[in-house]
């Protein structure tokens, strides 16, 4: 990879405002290199463009500045007919550096080939990115990666113009109507990804985008989604859809009986999703009232899905807690705990006893590479120089869960544009926002049905971020591209 140049605004923007006495970046710049890279054996050179661009009040004054990072392919033709991804992370409070660094774009993370951190620290290509077929851009929503709010002068920030579900979603969308428009992309076909509380943000956009801005999407692709109509609300639902995630996570630990064991994971997961729509929802709906043998049955069914003991099922009530789960599974099998967001990591606790895990042994494992290899990708292969720091997580609480319609949002954005099609991924071994979860979210969009096939499910071999395993590298984004070369109009007319 090399640069072809730096622009000499760019430069004049690095010395006088990217180092700074303040430790702040201007609210209006960009830097812009070029690249080359080589996808599914094709190469080709691209333009990365990284900056900030700022939200404006009603009265067009700056109340914060989004950091972005945008690639566009060079040497096309017809830039109106190449598509747009737009990609977030979650959090809430996430940087926009889990998809940007590991995913979908044109570098990715130094990792062994599971997702472990490797040193020296870096970053190497991505000979799976879909740059090859989409331009892209990461944004950083507001306090997160380089992106600030700004405090008007001796007054505190409004905070609740960014930090809830429908403040973000609704600045976020007048913010991409500005991108859109500073960069000429408003015929091209557009697709916004999310990743875990992304999924959220997207599903919200979809319509935010269409009845506010008059945007219109080809696609919503939701990465691990974190559907809070579920996860949050607690209940027999919440509760009993967790356990494929335990029959999926007990497998790969080699927990399950030996019956189990000995067949594949995809044969075996259906098996344990019939049990809980048919079976455990009905079962743990009935509390307190269940029949007494019917409670040991469903018991003993769970332990043979989920690799734990029948009486310490019995003894949640069949309720257990993931937290549970995760401090349970190998407590007598090595004495490890395992990863919420991505059970095939392990952890060493302080005492095996104990109802929970000390830490989250996989996300301190991701931030033990991702940290220096977007510190190092921005200062030394974008040429993005400060000393504001990148923040990994950044202070957005507390954040307003009230009023939650995205689920219902997307199914509306569906029903007014025939073009609108949905892609979710998730990995199995996920603890945090489970494939089955997603699937649930998935059937309850469309009530109705009459929009099931445009929607699609794909699966993989690991967890939360899936896309860290190589082989669930390659293929996420052969279904990604897949997905956006199939849902593009050609032609095609949007109606019913």
């Amino acid at each position: 990879m090399k640069r072809a140049f730096l622009s000499l605004a760019a430069a004049l923007l690095l010395a006088s405002g990217l180092y700074g006495q303040n430790r702040k970046l201007p609210a209006d710049t960009t830097v812009t290199t070029q690249h080359s890279v080589t996808v599914n054996g094709q190469t080709f050179s691209y333009t990365a463009e990284t900056g900030t661009q700022p939200v404006w009040d009603e009265k067009g004054v700056p109340t914060a500045y989004l950091h972005y990072t945008y690639y566009t392919r060079n040497n096309i033709k017809d830039r109106a007919s190449r598509p747009l991804l737009i990609s977030f992370n979650g959090g809430p409070g996430s940087g926009s550096v889990w998809m940007h660094l590991a995913y979908t774009g044109p570098r990715v993370l130094k990792i062994d080939d599971e997702g472990y951190p490797v040193q020296p620290y870096g970053v190497a290509t991505n000979p799976y990115s879909v740059l090859d077929v989409t331009d892209i851009v990461y944004v950083n929503p507001a306090n997160t990666g380089y992106s600030r709010t700004i405090p008007e002068s001796g007054k505190e920030v409004d905070r609740e113009k960014f930090f809830g579900i429908n403040a973000d979603i609704k600045y976020l969308a007048e913010w991409l109507n500005t991108f859109v428009s500073r960069h000429n992309r408003w015929q091209s076909p557009k697709y916004i990804i999310g990743e875990s509380y992304g999924g959220t943000r997207v599903m919200g956009l979809s319509l935010a985008l269409q009845e506010q801005q008059w945007m219109y999407l080809n696609g919503v692709i939701m990465v691990s989604p974190a559907d809070y109509k579920v996860i949050r609300v607690g209940g027999p639902v919440s509760s009993a859809l967790n356990l494929p995630y335990y029959t999926a996570a007990a497998w790969y630990h080699k927990a399950l009986p030996a019956e189990l064991q000995q067949k594949d994971l995809l044969d075996i997961l259906p098996e344990s999703e019939a049990f809980t729509v048919n079976h455990l929802i009905p079962a743990i709906a009935k509390g307190g009232f269940i029949d007494p043998a019917e409670r040991d049955e469903i018991a003993g069914k769970m332990a043979y899905y989920s690799g734990l003991g029948k009486t310490d099922i019995l003894q949640h009530n069949l309720d257990v807690p993931t937290q549970f789960f995760w401090k349970a599974l190998r407590r007598d099998k090595g004495g490890f705990t395992v990863g919420r967001l991505d059970s095939r990591y392990l952890g060493i606790d302080k005492t095996l006893a104990g109802t929970r895990p000390d830490y989250a042994a996989e996300l301190t494992s991701w931030l033990h590479s991702f940290t220096p290899a977007i510190n190092y990708y921005f200062r030394n292969e974008l040429n993005w120089k400060t000393d504001v720091k990148y923040n990994m997580f950044g202070p957005v609480r507390p954040w307003n869960n009230e009023n939650d319609n995205t689920r219902d949002n997307l199914r509306q954005a569906m029903a007014e544009n025939p073009y609108l099609n949905v892609l979710i991924q998730s990995g199995y071994y996920d603890g945090a926002t489970t494939y089955f979860n997603a699937k649930y979210t998935m059937w309850q969009v469309d009530p109705s049905g009459r929009m099931k096939d445009r929607f699609e499910f794909k699966g993989y071999r690991s967890g939360h971020m899936m896309y860290l395993r190589r082989e669930d590298l390659k293929q996420a984004n052969e279904d990604l591209r897949a997905f956006i070369l199939r849902t593009q109009a050609n032609g095609k007319s949007a109606k019913y």
